[in-house]
């Protein structure tokens, strides 16, 4: 499951910018860039889960 999250967040990432700037309220487009970049951060951490394919192969 948590190789899946980079994913997960990045895409949900978009949807919040996405939503968040559809809103023309006051502090929207802080609130909703900055829930993005939340969002990215997490989304990097996340990267370290995923299979690295030439790690599991030996080098000849």
């Amino acid at each position: 499951m948590k190789r899946y999250l980079s994913t997960m967040f990045l895409i949900l990432s978009a949807l919040i910018i996405i939503v968040g700037l559809r809103f023309d309220y006051q502090w929207s487009g802080i609130a909703s860039w900055g829930l993005s970049f939340i969002c990215l951060i997490f989304a990097a951490y996340y990267t370290k889960y995923i299979p690295n394919e030439k790690k599991g192969k030996k080098q000849s």
